[in-house]
């Protein structure tokens, strides 16, 4: 029988939690023959809600569900314990009249102990994708929290903005979702990231060649999937739950997947220093997988006016790293 491998999800009971554990536990994710054991992560004063998620996962009946175990934020080691993958979905929100480096600061000694109890407790080829925001800079704290754990273990989600946009591609195209690939997000997950048209393809054809629209290349299409979170708060009176869980596993998928011949997937992960990123930020790249581990997509070649886009949400990215340097140490 197949070892069963250890999920550990924090905010297991928030809207994004509650969305995604179903489907990991159903085999979905890690495929229909591999066993898995949950462990459900919550702050203290809504623990408890935990019990009724167990109970609607046990009259799930999924057969890949091997168990559940469930902890308080407030023990984290315990709740990381030989776990195989950690998703860090919990995190402060952002308040009316909270600025993004208030933000920031608040996430920032919380993320640092998510990356001391994932050193001191998980499995030793453990992977983390942090989905709480401010995404990337809360990866950039608990990596730098957990020395021992490789660099390339650390993701942080942009693949939310990568299925935004390559909807936005579909349906001015008029073409089916499936068919646009190697749509790369460059930089932060935020207002200020980059998705890279250039370089995808529709239907197998430059993308360039197919949408001949520059002025909606350049100017609605980026806005609108640079601030389609802000819009979908405005439309439902709430936050991207449902996707943003769908990208979590989206993301997931594509790490314990090969990736398609020309295809890539987006993520945000240590920079090596490739494209002028400084080294050790987590940075927006396009990816690939290569015998169990990521590579950066080397080689593409940036227009002027992505360049100037790139650097803005570096340039970002700079500015969160300096307000936590802190805690980089």
């Amino acid at each position: 029988m197949t070892q069963p491998i250890r999920v550990a999800v924090t905010g297991a009971a928030g809207n994004i939690g509650y969305a995604l554990v179903f489907r990991i536990a159903s085999g979905e994710v890690f495929g229909p023959n591999q066993p898995v054991i949950l462990h459900l992560i919550e702050v203290p004063p809504i623990v408890k809600n935990l019990d009724g998620v167990q109970m609607e996962l046990d009259d799930c009946a999924f057969p890949t569900l091997a168990g559940v175990e469930k902890f308080s934020s407030d023990n984290l080691e315990a709740a990381f314990a030989n776990c195989d993958w950690v998703l860090c979905v919990g995190s402060v929100p952002r308040k009316a009249g909270m600025e993004r480096g208030d933000l920031i600061r608040i996430n920032g000694p919380i993320f640092t102990g998510t990356g001391k109890a994932i050193q001191a407790a998980a499995a030793k080829d453990v992977r983390v994708l942090v989905v709480g925001n401010p995404c990337n800079t809360n990866c950039l704290i608990a990596m730098n929290a957990a020395p021992d754990i490789p660099r390339d273990r650390w993701y942080a989600m942009t693949m939310l903005d990568q299925n935004r946009a390559k909807t936005q591609l579909a349906q001015k195209s008029g073409q089916p979702v499936s068919a646009v690939k190697s749509l790369a997000i460059w930089g932060n997950h935020s207002a200020t990231q980059f998705p890279d048209y250039a370089h995808s393809t529709i239907g197998g054809k430059s993308t360039l060649d197919v949408i001949t629209d520059s002025s909606w290349l350049e100017g609605d299409f980026i806005t609108t999937v640079q601030k389609r979170g802000a819009q979908v708060i405005e439309a439902r009176g709430a936050s991207s739950a449902a996707s943003a869980a769908n990208a979590a596993l989206d993301t997931v998928k594509s790490i314990v997947r090969p990736t398609e011949a020309g295809d890539c997937f987006s993520a945000a992960v240590c920079s090596d220093g490739s494209y002028g990123i400084d080294e050790g930020l987590i940075f927006g790249f396009p990816l690939r997988m290569n015998n169990g581990k990521h590579e950066i997509i080397t080689g593409w070649e940036h227009s002027a006016f992505a360049q100037q886009k790139i650097q803005v949400t570096l340039d970002e990215l700079r500015s969160e790293r300096d307000t936590v340097k802190d805690l980089l140490s």
